[in-house]
């Protein structure tokens, strides 16, 4: 008898462990293999808190689609992603730190990171290779807390276009319309949390008959004698949920200012209230819980069917 169901004990997600940190980093090296090129020199990457999903209401522009022309409902995702300031700016030289300037500090860093001793201009080694900023989000702005988030972020380009770029930027707010407007993007975040499950919950493996020994709810062998030990891919308890995750190329609807549409219901998003700065609208669902700090970033391994997708926001419900 031939059952269609997946292994138990998958190992497509993992690792199965807690994420050390709510808001995940993002491997920047590996956007030098990048195969998407971006025309002009920006962030790679920006600060965002889920607000949640909502159904909207789209006309489908994508070629040789089915429902090209015609008014369609989808599934998305806004993320609130209030402006960011550049705090400092770190220099690189055989992948390691050989110079960090603090360039901005500004009052609500007090409740995260200690005042640097001096706030200095921008001065650039003579040998580096690569060059990134520090940011922070102006957190204070949404309705859902007042602590920044800090994060290192990348930028496109050659080291002179970056470091114009960081330049131009210094004590000024970046908005997202300025690094996302269009075409796919990736997710960093932490996925909801579940704490300690069984195997059952943890991997979906079926329950035995009920007069089994030992228990019901639990692999029936562990493994052979030999080797004497068990191994990783046995289903056991332990950890679930709350794990640092990837979404590839996530669909970007709409990206807005809610001063210039608001997009707001009357009596708020559930768990959430009201946005009070710029929005993101992605298709789809992306891991985490309302409120929770994502990381943007650019695709880093695209697809041609995701690139070719087009949509038209016509109301958002």
């Amino acid at each position: 008898m031939v059952v269609n169901k997946s292994r138990d004990g998958s190992l497509q997600i993992w690792p199965r462990v807690r994420a050390r940190k709510l808001l995940p980093s993002a491997n920047w090296n590996a956007f030098s293999h990048n195969k998407i090129k971006i025309e002009k020199t920006n962030l790679l990457g920006f600060i965002g808190y889920k607000v949640g999903m909502a159904s909207v209401f789209v006309k489908d522009n994508t070629p040789d689609s089915m429902t090209k022309g015609k008014k369609i409902i989808v599934p998305a995702t806004i993320i609130e992603c209030p402006e960011l300031k550049i705090y400092s700016v770190r220099f690189y030289k055989d992948s390691k730190v050989i110079q960090e300037t603090v360039v901005n500090y500004d009052d609500e860093l007090k409740s995260i990171i200690k005042k640097p001793k001096q706030i200095s201009h921008l001065q650039e080694p003579k040998d580096f290779e690569d060059v990134r900023v520090v940011v922070f989000s102006n957190a204070k702005k949404t309705s859902i807390k007042k602590n920044p988030d800090m994060l290192e972020l990348a930028l496109s380009g050659n080291k002179e276009e970056k470091l114009k770029f960081i330049k131009d930027r210094l004590n000024k707010e970046i908005h997202v319309s300025e690094v996302f407007s269009q075409g796919i993007v990736d997710v960093h975040a932490v996925s909801k949390g579940f704490g300690t499950q069984g195997p059952v919950k943890r991997f979906g493996i079926s329950l035995k008959f009920h007069k089994s020994e030992k228990g019901v709810r639990r692999p029936g062998s562990l493994g052979p004698w030999h080797p004497a030990r068990v191994t990783f891919r046995v289903s056991q308890m332990g950890q679930t949920g709350f794990h640092t995750r990837l979404a590839y190329n996530n669909l970007i609807l709409e990206t807005g200012k809610i001063i210039e549409k608001n997009i707001n219901k009357k009596e708020g998003f559930h768990n959430y209230g009201n946005i009070k700065t710029d929005y993101l609208i992605l298709r789809g669902s992306i891991p985490g819980v309302t409120k929770r700090a994502v990381l943007i970033t650019s695709p880093i391994r695209p697809t041609i069917k995701q690139s070719k997708q087009k949509y038209e926001v016509l109301e958002i419900r």
